[in-house]
């Protein structure tokens, strides 16, 4: 007899042009995902040739019991480093059969936005650093802490190397090279300051496939954890006391910020994104403020400030940037569970306050 892993390596295009689409969607808490299967006559590169499907929407908390579908529209494809072969990932938002967006759905808006020529002419760029923690199933503690106990403080744990210090390499390098199979720009991956905790980079990417990508990342991470038996955990702040949180930094440019003057330009950012910190930071995740207390690498999370180098800044700007004259800037404010850290797009040089709560939530 076979063994199950036999089974589920096996390469259907040996017998079949049938592939397997998995649809996937986000839930009605705004962070859960969702995704289900369906078999296709054959290879499909083109979201838009993809059939649309339904689910029940009473059943992930984004529709009434009497009138529970909810239509799933395929929007993005990446290549199914599970499955394989032909197969892919599909990256859905969800609509009414009416086909209006229903009120989880975020992308539909900055889809919107992502396409008007003054933004497109732009190309604004995101880089997301995606933090995370790996905790143990059964206890719900981080991945090699002792069990009711603590390690050691933090210091030896960041870009670590040692069975003593780096917890989880096996599930992130596995999470690295499936998300470069699927197509997904992942740039980068290390460990991060509190053990058991790690980061992967996403970007540059632009416009909406910032959000797409960072979406499927995530549904693959939650799959690997889901194999090697361990929780993902997007909470900013896991444990409480002298260990830093879990944030999603974003990295973020226009064109007019990477050429000559741009310095300028970012700065002028800044400025406007200081005057509604208290509407972005309602926006950046639940629980953040348990994050942003200006300790751990952090401002505190009623103070806006920024400056060059400064990792303790709400806004950071690379030395780098500050030399050149051009280049972006870093938002730390988001938490992790809260992938994009801008909510001002600057096109032709002038501020346009293009992303509101609903666009920045799903990007």
């Amino acid at each position: 007899m076979s063994l199950l892993t036999d089974l589920i390596n096996l390469d259907l295009s040996e017998t079949t042009d049938k592939i397997i689409a998995e649809y996937i969607w986000i839930g009605g808490s705004g962070l859960d995902l969702r995704s289900k299967a369906r078999t296709l006559p054959g290879p499909v590169t083109d979201p838009f040739q993809l059939p649309k499907w339904n689910y029940d929407g009473s059943s992930t908390g984004q529709a009434p019991g009497e009138d529970s579908e909810v239509i799933l529209y395929p929007q993005a494809i990446f290549k199914d480093p599970f499955r394989r072969g032909n197969n892919i990932l599909v990256m859905c938002d969800c609509y009414t059969p009416a086909g209006e967006p229903i009120p989880t759905n975020k992308r539909y808006n900055a889809a919107k936005v992502f396409s008007h020529p003054d933004v497109v002419a732009e190309e604004p760029w995101y880089g997301i650093e995606q933090e995370y923690t790996l905790l143990q199933k059964d206890v719900k503690w981080p991945l090699g802490w002792p069990v009711g106990g603590f390690p050691g403080p933090q210091g030896p744990y960041y870009c670590s190397a040692g069975a003593d210090k780096s917890f989880g390499r096996d599930i992130v390098d596995a999470h690295y090279k499936a998300c470069l199979y699927a197509g997904i720009n992942v740039s980068g991956v290390n460990g991060e300051v509190m053990p058991g905790q790690w980061e992967f980079q996403v970007g540059p990417s632009i416009g909406i496939s910032a959000g797409d990508q960072i979406w499927v990342a995530r549904y693959i991470l939650e799959r690997i954890t889901e194999i090697a038996r361990v929780v993902l955990s997007l909470d900013p702040k896991p444990i409480q006391g002298d260990w830093n949180g879990a944030g999603a930094h974003t990295n973020y440019s226009t064109k007019s910020m990477r050429n000559d003057g741009g310095y300028e330009i970012i700065k002028s950012a800044i400025e406007k994104l200081g005057k509604r910190h208290k509407e972005h930071i309602a926006a950046y995740g639940e629980g953040n403020e348990r994050r942003l207390t200006g300790r751990h690498e952090t401002a505190d999370i009623n103070t806006f400030i920024w400056g060059v180098a400064n990792r303790g800044a709400s806004i950071r700007v690379g030395r780098e940037t500050e030399q050149n004259g051009k280049g972006y800037f870093e938002d730390r404010r988001p938490a992790c569970q809260f992938p994009l850290g801008i909510l001002i797009l600057f096109v032709g040089g002038n501020s346009m306050p293009c992303l509101d709560q609903s666009v920045d939530r799903w990007v």
